[in-house]
């Protein structure tokens, strides 16, 4: 249905014509796009400061649950995801050997009224980007503006930038990634990220698909895993596909970590022995590795949970509020959520600290929750618990955990998550499909 916001637009300007309400968005990765998308939807004025001169598509493999998908389909960019990803089938978790423990449906095989993505992060940070300029014109991204701290009040909010210069407006939202200033001068005693001692190193590499295709594995235990999934069909011409693995290994804990390890290119000699008998048949471990380009290293790392997102005019989204470790394939989707959540706030309750106090009074507690089931209890652990049981070897994987026993644990995540299937489908859209009318 096509609903007009033009009276809502209307009382953002004053007699004059002036914007009372602008809205600054620290960070153009996909938390800030998508809400800038957002925004722009509901008719609010924003601008978008990005530290990065000329933005390139960097990163690796991401997924982005139904939850997440639902929402960008509701700002008009399914045919874009078709364009740059796949529509994900299925996702399980095996044992060290290739043996299954558990297997389910994904987006619309489960039942979902929307798909599951996998997407390469890049091409997805690019996309919004890039559609968020040709929906809102190019002056409102600036790019080369790098945040260094925030002056607030309960009415205004003023970025400061590293070369002096700054911007006020009525909000200051804090998408700004896990190493934010925002949120560095809102704790500013907090200190790096806490590594748990895992490191993950992750690559894409050109190969067939497995599983029947459109499959998402995980398998290993807690001192060990890979997982795979493809971010392309297979070429009709090669039969390949791209690829991205990640490989995960613990280390020494009291091994020092500079800055400079982070998302630094590595070298497959530090892992790959790990691996070279992780040949299921139905996949090849080492291969992949093997065949892969450049390999980057990242430490496993997350923050402790903040008992407070906002200060004045000021918030946080996406990693800035709540970087988690990489499990359950939920990072990039709670980061679209938070968008949209406090784009409904704001239709709410304007640009105002009350509407930043009502995203954070939903978005919160949740994403608190989503924190500490990741850092043990995620809907991988199952892949321990077998480790722990059996050694990971086993004829039948009722008589290690009966097969309620996992869907009950892999159902739990989906509703800690905000994606369980048949919540998420009878829930009415965040916002949902809108038009804007030029103000």
């Amino acid at each position: 249905m096509i609903t007009s916001i033009s009276n809502f637009g209307k009382r953002l300007f004053d007699q004059a014509g002036r914007c009372r309400m602008t809205i600054l968005i620290a960070g153009g990765g996909i938390a800030g796009c998508v809400l800038g998308l957002t925004l722009h939807q509901l008719g609010l004025p924003f601008r978008l400061y990005e530290r990065v001169a000329d933005p390139k598509p960097l990163g690796v493999g991401i997924n982005l649950q139904p939850n997440a998908v639902r929402e960008l389909f509701d700002l008009g960019l399914e045919s874009l995801l078709d364009q740059i990803g796949i529509r994900t089938r299925h996702y399980g978790f095996y044992t060290k050997s290739g043996r299954e423990i558990w297997v389910e449906p994904r987006g619309l095989a489960a039942g979902y009224h929307w798909p599951q993505f996998s997407v390469h992060r890049g091409k997805l940070q690019m996309m919004l980007l890039e559609e968020l300029r040709a929906r809102a014109g190019a002056d409102a991204v600036v790019t080369g503006a790098a945040v260094a701290g925030f002056d607030t009040s309960d009415s205004s909010a003023t970025l400061i930038f590293t070369d002096g210069r700054r911007a006020t407006g009525r909000a200051a939202i804090a998408a700004d990634g896990i190493h934010s200033a925002i949120r560095r001068q809102m704790v500013p005693d907090e200190g790096e990220p806490i590594w748990n001692g895992a490191i993950l190193w992750r690559g894409t590499s050109q190969a067939r698909h497995f599983l029947g295709g459109n499959a998402m594995f995980l398998a290993g235990h807690d001192s060990q895993r890979f997982v795979a999934y493809p971010l392309t069909p297979e070429d009709p011409n090669t039969g390949l596909a791209t690829i991205n693995w990640i490989a995960e290994l613990r280390v020494d804990p009291a091994r020092s970590l500079s800055k400079g390890d982070w998302n630094r290119p590595a070298d497959k000699s530090d892992f790959l022995p790990a691996f070279e008998g992780w040949d299921f048949g139905w996949v090849d471990c080492p291969a992949l590795i093997r065949a892969s380009d450049i390999v980057y290293e990242y430490p496993m790392v997350d923050r402790e949970p903040l008992p407070s997102w906002t200060t004045g005019c000021v918030t946080l989204i996406g990693d800035a509020a709540h970087a988690t470790y990489p499990v359950g394939s939920n990072g990039a989707s709670q980061a679209i959520i938070d968008a949209r959540k406090l784009g409904a706030a704001m239709r709410s309750h304007w640009a105002t600290r009350a509407a930043l106090l009502a995203y954070e009074a939903e978005m919160r507690p949740r994403a608190e929750g989503i924190l500490r089931a990741n850092r043990g209890k995620g809907p991988d652990a199952v892949m321990q618990m077998v480790e722990d049981r059996c050694g990971g070897e086993f004829a039948d994987i009722e008589t290690v955990i009966p097969r309620a026993e996992l869907a009950a644990h892999a159902e739990h995540y989906k509703r800690l998550s905000g994606f369980s299937i048949d919540t998420l489908n009878a829930q009415p859209p965040i916002i949902g499909a809108r038009s804007r009318e030029i103000l």
